[in-house]
């Protein structure tokens, strides 16, 4: 035993059983219990992985917003991604967050996933190393990292109920294999899912213990997702360590019987125990002084006095290694973008949007950069109650208060001016890395030499689509944070050509978006004449209990008052154009919408699903449409009572009239003929990517596609540029001069995807997952439950996998994506034989046969030996990128793990090599493959 764990076995005897129990469940909805008697403080947990959002739904409290997952899987870069969770560790730091609620490592299961912008890719290999990379990156700096959701949690129909049925050996080689490799590379904390697996839910599951904590190792919490626990007993004798959220969970005194009554064995909750105690440890929560844990215990429950566990228990989750990269010495210095900076730092609304780059910024982002972004009159609002761990009254907007990890920060209070010098510091830093997390995770999927645009020879540039100026820069659900700012692709572009170069922007048609919330440029607080709109709790008799300014008409957590009945929000809106104008209220229960004091809607409207992430994030707006005049204010009040069981989020959103489609076809036709060139974003809509459902159809919203085919056949000099977090249908695709997939691209996108069309950087993301032509042609499609059982009957064949056994072929395979040079693969070198088990080396020679200088992902695949063994037709095995100028000749080195040959044996339960000849593929996608080789792998022994 060593010093550490006879400290908690020390600690654990200090404790009475109650007391035990007591920190198996949370204090509130983000925070673990203290127990000053251990010098054991609270930690506390925040959503990821786009954001680190903190203990509350503010936007007033904004976070950096980084590219979605699925981005962060097209960057085929390790060393990149663990800069990027350096930078969400510094961000947990800022914001006095302990663990950090990712990576996702589901997989792309089906392309219609409602979550997939969450998760990396559809391949279990590299969503093991981009996962491994991201818990190194986080964990360097003192916060834990979350693996979720455990394990086959990949769909979101009926997630909370849904028994996946999965075969042992399928579970062992795709859907466990990315938490085994993330529990290799440390990480502390995993989650289980709502989900159950083979008849048993998750947190009571066997998968629990084997292969997690016994097999695997394991030595941290496994916590459940929020609200999931809902029986006490099977779960107390399981591996879940930790209910969230609290204060109230089935365990509790209920736990406490048990283990009393022998159901429980009191070794399962000093288990339980001794994990939470080890990673308080690591988080540097264990060891206060008693009276300084008790102080710090006081004033959280006096923070958190508003969280009502009876209402808000269930708050939505969201949720091998090849070599181990060097990680900077602190979190800052991770955020740092290295040689190089791509220009100044602004918020879209300024002119001072970040410039295009210079040629020398043109590098690879993973790799070159890693050897080498007040109230009217005086009077002060009213707030009777608090939000969070400070009073948001008076706080100004981006305004933090200072961390106990001492990490640097932004906004309000006496700043000396090197900390204030500090925080731009980290602030550009960080913007620089975002930025170029865009570029290298583009995908330039299809281009006829129209990519990289060359801004000389441009006078005037049709930027085209709503998606260009309020684009989707994340996905929708429990994961979202308020960023700080936003680059659109329209700011981005205009930023980049200057005044040299005329920029006209066309929205174009519909896209069947929902009604966005209230914002600051569309409406006014009456009570103050400042951007943004009025928050109201009224008692029962209607009299006000609080009032205060926000941002935004989405408000999901509404300070919770004794005697609150009644959540209202009111603005000024000002319409920019005249006609029917959508307006609507979301949430449950009785809601109404009045329009200058005229009732516009009233109703009952009841919660149909326990969803957490619908009833508390994403609740359904229900919407009437009233006319309007351009320039003439109106007062908007929306109202809804809090009732038990409907949840608090309220949301206020407007629209303007839909424009005709046709003349909007034609405006845009119009203004790409009369361009030197055209870009058109278009993309998906809350509608079609968000946790808690999932996606119907590949289709692009509203007429889209109309507007591409119009633009493209109006001007060839057309790139099109998809703002989606997953694979949609691009039935033009053919047509457009070229096709740029940015994903969700997060705060920096607009600036990165110009760095990318104006040839500053190259486009470097390779495709996580393979994208249909049509959903008709995908093999696995089925996300919806037959009498509450999903069935995964496509066994081991998913992604790329499904489409070579089926013999079909994509629109573009896994691992496609262009850059702005050529490559020649001219040799393969494996060994003639090798002993099961051991490791090998492959080199591939390529030949950078284009005129610029390029990076290059070169992917190895392996196929088994004939026999009756069912294996996939390939299989990922590894890759690594390479570097070449023009004409430059290069070796790229592979090493392949003993682990991918290996199979999982069902009758002996265990791994096993199968003996033969293994043919090794070399290429740059699961579909182009040009170099084969084979290599004997005899038995060992």
């Amino acid at each position: 035993m060593t010093d550490d764990e006879a400290e908690r076995e020390r600690l654990l005897g200090k404790l009475t059983l109650r007391e035990k129990v007591r920190l198996l469940t949370g204090a509130t909805t983000w925070r673990t219990r203290a127990e000053p008697a251990l010098g054991l403080r609270e930690m506390v947990l925040s959503d990821g992985p786009a954001g680190v959002r903190g203990q509350s739904w503010d936007e007033r409290d904004p976070s950096l917003l980084l590219p979605s997952a699925s981005a962060l899987g097209a960057l085929w870069d390790e060393r990149f991604v663990e800069r990027l969770g350096g930078l969400l560790a510094a961000e947990a730091r800022r914001k006095d967050v302990d663990v950090v609620l990712a990576p996702t490592l589901n997989l792309h299961r089906t392309p219609l996933g409602g979550r997939h912008f969450e998760c990396f890719s559809e391949d279990p290999e590299l969503t093991g190393r981009t996962g491994a990379a991201l818990v190194r990156g986080i964990q360097a700096h003192g916060v834990a990292a979350t693996a979720k959701h455990y394990v086959a949690n990949d769909s979101e129909t009926d997630r909370l109920t849904v028994d996946v049925r999965v075969s042992e050996r399928v579970l062992r080689e795709v859907y466990l294999a990315p938490f085994e490799a993330v529990v290799e590379a440390g990480v502390r904390v995993v989650m289980a899912g709502y989900n159950g697996v083979n008849g048993t839910t998750m947190n009571a599951s066997p998968l629990l213990t084997d292969p997690l904590k016994r097999e695997w190792g394991f030595a941290g919490v496994v916590v459940s997702d929020w609200g999931a626990l809902r029986d006490g007993d099977p779960a107390g004798r399981a591996g879940l360590d930790l209910a969230m959220p609290g204060p109230d969970s089935p365990w509790g005194a209920a736990l406490v019987r048990a283990v009393e009554d022998g159901r429980v064995p009191v070794s399962a909750v000093d288990d339980k125990v001794r994990r939470l105690l080890t990673l308080a440890a690591a988080c540097g929560a264990l060891g206060e002084p008693p009276e300084r844990a008790a102080a710090r215990a006081d004033t959280s429950v006096g923070a958190d006095a508003r969280v009502d566990a009876s209402e808000e228990a269930a708050r939505p989750e969201d949720a091998d290694t090849h070599s181990h990269s060097h990680t900077d010495t602190d979190a800052d210095a991770l955020a740092r973008g290295g040689p190089g900076t791509l220009g100044p730092a602004g918020a879209h609304s300024a002119s001072g949007v970040p410039a295009g780059a210079g040629a020398g910024a043109y590098a690879d982002a993973g790799t070159r950069t890693a050897t080498g972004s007040g109230p009217r009159g005086g009077a002060p609002d009213r707030v009777l109650g608090t939000s969070g761990p400070r009073a948001r009254a008076g706080v100004a907007e981006g305004a933090e208060a200072p961390t106990r990890h001492g990490a640097a920060f932004t906004g309000g209070g006496d700043v000396d001016a090197e900390t204030a010098g500090a925080a731009e510091g980290f602030d550009r830093d960080a913007r620089d890395l975002l930025r170029r997390a865009v570029a290298a995770s583009a995908v330039l999927l299809h281009n006829r030499y129209v990519l990289p645009l060359d801004p000389a020879r441009l006078r005037t540039v049709a930027v085209i689509g709503a998606h260009a100026a309020l684009p989707r820069t994340q996905g929708g659900g429990s994961a979202g944070v308020f960023p700080r700012h936003v680059v659109t692709p329209l700011d981005g572009i205009r930023a980049a050509l200057g005044d040299g170069t005329r920029v006209v922007h066309v929205p174009g048609p519909s896209t069947d978006a929902p009604a966005p919330p209230l914002a600051p440029d569309l409406c006014s607080d009456p009570t103050t004449d400042t951007p943004g709109v009025r928050l109201r709790l009224l008692d029962a008799s209607g009299n006000e209990l609080h009032s205060e300014h926000r941002l935004s008409g989405r408000q999901l957590e509404p300070p919770e008052l004794p005697g609150a009945r009644t959540v209202e929000i009111t603005a000024l809106l000002l319409p920019g154009t005249t006609g029917p104008w959508t307006i609507g209220v979301g949430g449950f229960g009785r809601m109404s919408v009045t329009v200058d004091e005229h009732v516009v809607l009233d109703g009952e409207f009841a919660r149909e699903t326990d969803d957490p992430a619908v009833v508390h994030v994403n609740p359904p707006v229900h919407c009437v449409r009233v006319p309007l005049t351009s320039g003439h204010a109106v007062r908007v009040t929306a109202r809804r009572e809090l009732a038990p069981g409907t949840g608090r989020a309220t949301v206020v959103t407007a629209a303007p009239p839909r424009p005709d489609d046709r003349a909007a076809l034609a405006e845009a036709a119009v203004a790409a003929r009369r361009a030197d060139a055209a870009i058109v974003v278009v993309g998906t809509t809350e509608h079609g990517e968000s946790e808690g459902y999932d996606r119907t159809d590949l289709g692009l919203g509203g007429r889209q596609d109309d507007l591409v085919r119009a633009v493209t056949a109006a001007n060839p000099h057309t790139v099109v540029v998809v703002n989606s977090g997953g694979p949609v249908e691009l039935p033009w695709r053919a047509q457009a001069g070229a096709v740029l997939l940015t994903w969700f691209p997060g705060q920096e996108g607009g600036a990165g995807l110009a760095d990318v069309l104006f040839g500053h950087a190259e486009p470097g993301g390779r495709l996580p997952t393979t994208w249909a032509a049509t959903l008709a042609d995908a093999p696995v499609t089925r996300t919806e439950p037959a009498d509450g059982r999903l069935d995964y009957d496509e066994g081991l064949h998913i992604g790329y996998r499904a489409w070579a056994r089926h013999h079909r072929t994509p629109a573009y395979w896994f691992g496609h994506g262009l850059g702005y040079t050529t490559w020649a693969y001219e040799a393969l070198d494996v060994p003639d034989d090798l002993v099961a088990g051991e490791s090998f080396t492959v080199r591939i020679g390529l030949r950078n046969t284009g005129g610029r200088p390029g990076r290059e992902v070169v992917q190895v695949y392996l196929a088994g030996p004939p026999g009756p063994l069912e294996r996939p037709e390939r299989w990922l095995a590894g890759y690594t990128a390479v570097h070449a100028a023009p004409g430059e000749r290069t070796t790229a080195v592979v090493r392949i793990p003993g682990r991918a040959l290996r199979h999982w044996d069902e009758d002996e339960h265990a791994w096993r090599t199968r003996p033969g000849p293994y043919r090794v593929l070399a290429g740059r996608s699961a579909g182009s493959l040009p170099l084969t080789a084979v290599t004997l792998v005899r038995a060992s022994g």
